[in-house]
């Protein structure tokens, strides 16, 4: 016998094992394991909530489209040629007969001028005349404290002058930032003098803004 016949023998009789090992296994199986069961693997679902739509929107319908204008028409009035202005001569309008002008209050308006700083119009202004005298009053008037403290300041102040050049009214326009200076300034502002204030050819009342400085070096 043939190395092939002995191996084609011996895979016949293998195969009839195998089969035979098969059954038997089959048996086994199902006898002793009827049934197989599998875990549970199920899951619940929560309950869905609904959710509510929004109105609708009412769209308003489109405007109406706009007119243009109409065209403009210049129209024409028919005048009369009869229509005319009377002459106008000093015959017919005498001088005695003519209204008074109208009063202008001049006094009342400088009156009230005068309370406060105003803009008053003029061409020259004012110029202070006795220096002399307005120095002497710095030292007289100097504060004592500021003034051996070595502390200098410049008050600006508002002066109301007359046609004369006398001053009727003063107002604290800028402070030097010291009250006692401030106060000093003011007594010495109405003795000073000026010259007359002019508009063109004419003495007038004015409002003018100078500074007054007190100062320790002369």
């Amino acid at each position: 016998m043939s190395a092939n016949d002995r191996f084609k023998q011996k895979y016949t009789d293998l195969f009839g094992a195998s089969l035979a090992l098969s059954a038997v296994a089959m048996f086994l199986l199902f006898a002793y394991f009827p049934q197989i069961t599998s875990a549970d693997v199920s899951f619940s679902v929560d309950e869905l909530q609904t959710v509510d739509l929004p109105p609708e929107v009412d769209i308003p319908p489109p405007p109406e489209a706009i007119t243009r204008p109409a065209t403009p028409v210049i129209g024409s009035a028919d005048i009369s040629d009869e229509i005319t202005i009377p002459s106008t001569t000093f015959e017919s309008n005498p001088v005695n007969d003519l209204p008074p002008p109208p009063t202008t209050g001049g006094a009342q308006m400088e009156e009230d001028i005068g309370k406060a700083p105003v803009f008053t119009p003029m061409t020259v202004r004012p110029r202070l005349v006795n220096i002399p005298e307005i120095q002497a009053a710095l030292e007289r008037n100097y504060p004592s404290l500021l003034r051996d403290a070595g502390i200098g300041g410049s008050v600006l102040v508002w002066f109301f002058i007359d046609e004369e050049g006398r001053v009727l009214n003063t107002d604290l326009r800028e402070s030097s930032g010291y009250q006692a200076m401030d106060a000093a300034a003011l007594k010495i502002a109405p003795m000073m003098r000026f010259t007359p204030a002019m508009n063109r050819d004419r003495k007038v009342k004015v409002w003018v803004s100078l500074p007054i400085t007190f100062s320790t070096k002369g």
